[in-house]
């Protein structure tokens, strides 16, 4: 069996760990900016708007 030292595992770890992040972010980017999912975003960031009960006022408040 060959022995890995110790430095050897660090740095595959941490060039797994790069290239993991690097290709989350980068799911993550092409997810946002989907034309597909520009509706799905839009809705999302106009639904706080069309609530139509609107803040409590004084006597509603419990």
């Amino acid at each position: 069996m060959m022995g890995l030292s110790h430095d050897t595992v660090v740095g595959i770890a941490k060039s797994f760990g790069l290239f993991y992040l690097i290709a989350l972010s980068i799911g993550i980017c092409v997810y946002a900016f989907w034309p597909r999912n520009r509706d799905r975003f839009r809705h999302a960031k106009c639904s706080i708007l069309d609530d139509e009960d609107g803040p409590l006022s004084r006597e509603d408040r419990p």
